[in-house]
């Protein structure tokens, strides 16, 4: 199993540099960050630095989103860093939560993520598309290579990833949950006539290491709140006897709003919610033996990456612990 880690732009981004180079030392090898431009520092920017001050890492967004960028400004951006540091780049998309809802907009629809999808790799990786009515090529691209992997958790996002995604991005560490959206992934793209084995499955969660339970809970409360957001929309749509699994849907009976100035954050004052059950299905917590025992399980429904939320009060320690006694 591969290993990154996730973490938000804030300034100082020196800060983001060391702890990406840090995370490479330990063994990761992705570097992810949160893509707001509003709520954080502009994470390409960043890239380029944090490609510079590693050997081999792949960096990328979790997550992007088609209404953040114009379509040929966000594969540019990709396709120069990989001309600068060779093809070290992912990208993670989805419809948009937090850079959109904060600047007045509604997360895009599955069509246009479909058709972004498509656009953005296609001219990252040197090829023609129609922009508009416009074909459009990039024309300095030599050898380009872009993965599109999309987070997602309704039934309808995860035929999209089957049917046109390189990767599947769950943000969410419950095997229940992850085995019905794996398998979910894995019908779609069999039933496109795609490998279902040949889409690679990255979990995203908040990981901390250590004994004591409850101080490790508050602090990775937040985590439920931010599926939780996501979540709401999937009962508006499909009612709470839907499709999605209960395991998702059930603890935001009692969720009432949700303030972006504290997304990602521990603390988070709309996440009171979120009980002790759901920070320990959808996270990983307690000594490192546990989350062995997690990712093992993980491992046996598919999974090909782990990346690591890292935003608690033991960043440091919970990379080397991984390093030492997890990854190593």
């Amino acid at each position: 199993m591969d290993f990154g880690v996730v973490l938000q732009t804030d300034p100082p981004a020196s800060e983001v540099i060391r702890l990406t180079a840090l995370a490479e030392d330990q063994g990761f090898g992705y570097g992810w960050t949160f893509d707001s431009v509003v709520l954080w520092q502009e994470p390409f920017v960043i890239y380029s630095r944090i490609l510079a001050a590693t050997s081999s890492m792949v960096v990328g967004p979790m997550v992007t989103s088609p209404g953040t960028r114009d379509w040929s400004v966000l594969a540019s951006l990709f396709a120069t860093l990989n001309d600068m540091y060779g093809n070290r780049t992912v990208c993670g998309i989805g419809r948009g939560d937090s850079a959109h809802r904060v600047v007045g907009k509604s997360p895009s629809t599955l069509a246009t993520l479909r058709d972004c999808m498509h656009v953005v790799k296609e001219l990252a990786e040197g090829r023609q598309v129609t922009l508009g009515d416009v074909a459009v090529q990039i024309p300095w691209v030599r050898d380009g290579r872009l993965e599109m992997w999309m987070a997602g958790y309704g039934p309808k996002a995860l035929r999209l990833a089957g049917e046109h995604a390189d990767g599947f991005i769950l943000q969410c560490a419950d095997p229940a949950i992850a085995r019905w959206t794996i398998g979910s992934v894995r019908d779609a793209a069999r039933a496109a006539g795609r490998d279902p084995e040949g889409i690679t499955v990255c979990v995203a969660a908040p990981a901390y290491v250590g004994d004591d339970l409850p101080h490790q809970r508050e602090q990775l409360r937040w985590f439920g709140g931010m599926v939780g957001n996501h979540v709401a929309d999937l009962v508006a749509r499909y009612g709470d006897s839907g499709p999605v699994p209960h395991e998702l849907t059930d603890y935001i009976a009692g969720r009432h709003g949700y303030d972006y100035a504290h997304h990602g954050r521990a603390g988070n004052p709309s996440t009171d919610f979120v009980p002790d059950e759901i920070v320990d299905r959808f996270c990983l917590l307690g000594p490192a033996s546990a989350h062995r025992e997690r990712l093992a399980e993980l491992a046996e429904l598919g999974v090909d990456q782990f990346a690591v939320y890292l935003m608690h009060d033991q960043r440091e320690q919970t990379l080397a612990a991984y390093g030492k006694g997890i990854i190593g």
